[in-house]
Parts: C-alpha cells; sequence; structure tokens
C-alpha cells in the first residue's frame, strides 16, 4: 500500500489546464479519458465563468479524441446545467476522494485507471481520490483566489504538501521552448 505522501503528491503540476498538452501530457502518455473537476479548476469561483482559453482547450481536447466526465463534489442545481451546457457526462454530489463517485464517472466514459486521469485543484479530494483508485492525477493551480472557507484552510496543508514545487512550465509546442 503507498505512503499517504505518494496518494497526495500530484503525478504532473500545472499553472492551469491550457498548459497541458493535448497531444504530449495527455494522448501521448496514452491518457484518453480525463475527469474533470469544475470550480476553480475550469469554471472560476470568483466569476462562476469558464475563462476563452480553457473553453477553447476543451474543445481542442474533445476534437483529439479525449473523453471526458465532470467529476464535482459541487451539490447545487446548476452543475447539472453547467455540464449541459458543455455536453458532457458528470457525477456531481462525488464525495471525492471516495472512489465510488471516481469509478462511476471512469464508467460513464469508457474508461480505465491506465489511461485516465484526473485534473483538479485539489490534493485532498482529486489527486487523494484519483490515486486511491490507481489512475494519474494532475493537479492545476486554482483559476481564482476566492474559495469555500474549509477549501481554503486545506490550501494550507497543500502548500505544506507541495513545498517549494513549482507548477511546470508551459511549453511552446511550436518552438520545443519553454515559456
Amino acid at each position: 500500500m503507498p505512503a499517504i505522501m505518494d496518494l497526495l503528491t500530484p503525478d504532473r503540476y500545472f499553472s492551469r489546464i491550457t498548459d497541458v498538452d493535448i497531444e504530449r501530457d495527455l494522448l501521448g502518455a496514452g491518457l484518453t479519458h480525463v475527469l474533470l473537476d469544475i470550480d476553480n479548476t475550469i469554471r472560476a469561483r470568483d466569476t462562476g465563468q469558464v475563462p476563452r482559453d480553457v473553453g477553447m482547450w476543451l474543445g481542442r481536447a474533445r476534437t483529439a479524441g479525449v473523453a471526458f466526465c465532470l467529476l464535482s463534489n459541487n451539490w447545487h442545481k446548476d452543475i447539472y446545467r453547467f455540464a449541459g451546457e458543455l455536453s458532457l457526462p458528470i457525477v456531481a454530489k462525488a464525495m471525492k476522494p471516495l472512489p465510488p463517485s471516481f469509478l462511476r464517472a471512469m464508467g460513464k466514459i469508457g474508461g480505465k485507471p491506465a489511461d485516465t486521469v484526473t485534473i483538479g485543484d485539489q490534493l485532498s479530494t482529486d489527486v487523494l481520490g484519483a490515486h486511491v483508485v490507481g489512475m494519474k492525477a494532475f493537479m492545476l493551480q486554482p483559476l481564482a483566489e476566492q474559495d469555500l472557507h474549509h477549501t481554503l484552510v486545506l490550501r494550507n496543508i497543500e502548500r505544506a504538501i507541495l513545498g517549494d514545487r513549482k507548477p511546470e512550465p508551459a511549453v511552446n509546442v511550436m518552438e520545443g521552448e519553454s515559456l
């Protein structure tokens, strides 16, 4: 059984989802299925909006053949409307990091742990839950500083766990250089 620190350590760490290279980091790594957190991962908590670049990235990834399922602990009614607007399946009220929601979300898109990655902004829910079921986990910095009170408390623990680890630099695919 892996140590708790191994379970809480993201496989990759990015500033935002648009820094995840679809061809290299997903498809090139055999990751064709993505369980995707919503709040502060693809939708900013302070504005409730999906940034334009994030929406464009999702479109490019879907066109490239990546299958997505939204996986959220959010329980508000608008979360289902949001999933409908994106035309993506959703598992809400997920109770992450508990495994059943991860397994249900994978099942909705035909994923297996070996070809699925969870992408989210929290170690204690997204990364831990993904690792418990045997899949990879990419962590993102949150889109906005605003968050729920209990999440802000957990952010202090995350900073201690991540230490001085910095998000991977974005790579200019055309030039092959870091931005």
